[in-house]
């Protein structure tokens, strides 16, 4: 089954390439410099430009997917409709075609007769890519493909990769906006239980050379199924700080007042802020997209990502999810677990990808409702939430 992690890692990269070039091509370019002027004349076509990024990113995934998996195409799911309606009211699917010249052709038309853009595009689309980490070729297991589901955010953070910014400055590592915050996410879960199983996360705009201008990439990886463990991270230098280790037995009662690391929205609630900054003192970060977030834990930036809010989806969480897992951590319901009794030695509620929300609409259906809390120990998890529930009991106490 390595066999389908290794096409994932292949179609992200190729998906990478995609959003690089977009940001890179001029011809590319200029469509997305469109999508920052605030003139009506160009904001229906600068947003359906926005949106092709993503689709075709989406539709590259799955179709490369279905060419050398067939019958997984029905089983993978996304954010974006590839459906279209240009400035001449035609409603055109976006697909990839057998040729670069067919696929240009189809562009065009969605791009409303932009030939040198749309041939940019199709260039890159066709373009093959390989991919190769040694560390694939350790994996020896089966997973039956009738059981997979896949979830694809084809680019996380639209707004950070729209506004395109590369000056920001990280802190301790983290980037708080800018391009470093885009990722490509592809999730991989069982869809008779829920469990994620294999996540990738493609980080298109790591680091840019200042000669070319052009962008590196970063790509990390994950498999969690049946008691086998392995991920990208496994064989590299941990990022982690020396003190995870006591982290690792931390409580409210440590010598340390703040023994934790967090990484929030700016859109965070207050009450949770105030809670944090009692548990975590200065080590709070504030950083755009969810799956950057994620990823700043897996790659032990931060030792917790928490929000409160219902507007992340299964496409958003499930790739570092498996991650998470293969890592001997995971991401649980944020809601279920401040309301569970830990002492009761109840199982961690453990976010799902297979069953809608009842009740709800749209993408609503595919929200987690209870907000998130992504982790990579569960042992530091719990500890975590002994003390964000007890300061939160404390500041109700004062209201």
């Amino acid at each position: 089954m390595s066999e389908i992690l290794r096409e994932l890692l292949r179609v992200s990269e190729k998906a990478a390439n995609i959003a690089r070039a977009c940001r890179q091509q001029e011809a590319l370019f200029q469509l997305l410099i469109e999508e920052k002027k605030e003139g009506e004349k160009n904001k229906k076509f600068a947003v359906d430009f926005k949106t092709l990024a993503d689709v075709l990113v989406q539709e590259v995934i799955k179709q490369n997917m279905e060419n050398k998996f067939p019958g997984l195409e029905k089983n993978i799911f996304g954010e974006e409709s590839s459906e279209f309606t240009n400035d001449l009211g035609e409603k055109i699917t976006i697909k990839l075609c057998s040729t670069e010249e067919e696929t240009s052709e189809l562009l065009s038309k969605v791009l409303s007769g932009n030939r040198s853009a749309s041939e940019a595009l199709a260039k890159v689309v066709h373009q093959d890519v390989t991919f190769r980490d040694p560390a694939l070729d350790a994996i020896d297991i089966s997973i039956p493909q009738d059981i997979l589901g896949i979830w694809v955010d084809p680019i996380d953070s639209t707004y950070q990769y729209i506004k395109g910014s590369t000056d920001i400055k990280a802190n301790q590592g983290i980037f708080p906006c800018g391009l470093q915050c885009v990722t490509i996410l592809i999730g991989v879960y069982d869809i008779q239980t829920g469990m994620p199983l294999m996540g990738v996360i493609n980080q298109p705009f790591v680091s840019q050379d200042l000669n070319t201008l052009r962008w590196k990439g970063e790509c990390y990886w994950g498999l969690s199924y049946m008691g086998t463990n392995i991920h990208s991270l496994q064989f590299a230098i941990s990022k982690r700080s020396s003190s995870e280790n006591q982290i690792e037995n931390a409580s409210c009662e440590a010598e340390s007042p703040h023994p934790f690391s967090a990484v929030i929205s700016t859109s965070e609630k207050e009450t949770i802020k105030a809670a944090l900054s009692r548990v975590c003192g200065d080590s709070i970060f504030r950083a755009a997209g969810a799956g950057y977030k994620s990823l700043c834990v897996v790659q032990g930036l931060v030792d917790i990502y928490i929000f409160s809010e219902d507007t992340t989806f299964k496409w958003d969480s499930c790739a570092a999810h498996a991650i998470l897992r293969a890592m001997g951590g995971g991401m649980v319901d944020m809601e279920e677990c401040l309301e569970r009794d830990a002492g009761a030695g109840l199982s961690l509620p453990e976010l799902l990808y297979h069953v809608e929300n009842e009740g709800a609409t749209g993408v609503d259906r595919w929200a987690n409702k209870g907000g998130l809390i992504a982790y990579r120990s569960r042992k530091q998890l719990e500890a975590f939430l002994s003390c964000l529930i007890q300061n939160l009991a404390s500041l109700e106490s004062q209201t």
